[in-house]
């Protein structure tokens, strides 16, 4: 992912332009895995991710509380509508989203802080969810990831990686607008 490096604390004199949220489908992208993961030590952008340890990832499995989530096309395309849903609602602007079989990256601008806009989400499309499926067990993993966007360029690039380097598109949105705009 080509995002740039957080501008230095000194011009940081205003609110970020936009949020990168991700959130992964519960059970996906445990901690120990050989896909990578993320962990309080471990969480600085642009620093190398653990590496895979298979004891770490059985004690994540022996603590599942319920099944690992996987998001078919119908589910996909009912959790994009929750988010479009969500951000209209809150009157925030998407810029981008795209929602896969195991995760979900949504670029956006809040009026708030991003933890609540990342429970929004969650909750938005799981109650979307619900409505096609019920279901007791969790969706989503607890967490997520919010990275703050500081410049016009790391939100085009971010825009440009969720929307054009996740493999083949899926569920995917990106705000009619910026795409007529080159992403440099």
């Amino acid at each position: 992912m080509r995002i740039p490096p957080p501008a230095p604390h000194f011009l940081l004199v205003a609110d970020p332009i936009a949020y990168f949220i991700t959130f992964s489908c519960y059970g996906k992208r445990l901690p120990g895995n050989e896909v990578g993961y993320v962990d309080r030590r471990h969480n600085a952008p642009w620093t190398p991710l653990p590496s895979p340890d298979r004891a770490r990832l059985h004690t994540a499995q022996r603590n599942m509380t319920g099944p690992s989530r996987t998001l078919d096309a119908v589910s996909r395309a009912a959790v994009l509508e929750a988010i479009t849903e969500v951000c209209r609602h809150r009157s925030w602007r998407l810029f981008a989203a795209h929602v896969r079989t195991d995760h979900v990256h949504v670029v956006v601008q809040t009026n708030g802080p991003p933890s609540v806009a990342l429970h929004s989400l969650k909750a938005y499309a799981t109650r979307r969810l619900n409505a096609i499926e019920r279901s007791a067990s969790p969706r989503w993993a607890a967490h997520g990831s919010t990275r703050y966007l500081w410049t016009e360029e790391a939100v085009h690039l971010t825009i440009e990686y969720v929307t054009n380097e996740q493999g083949t598109p899926m569920a995917l949105y990106a705000e009619p607008s910026l795409l007529a705009e080159p992403c440099q």
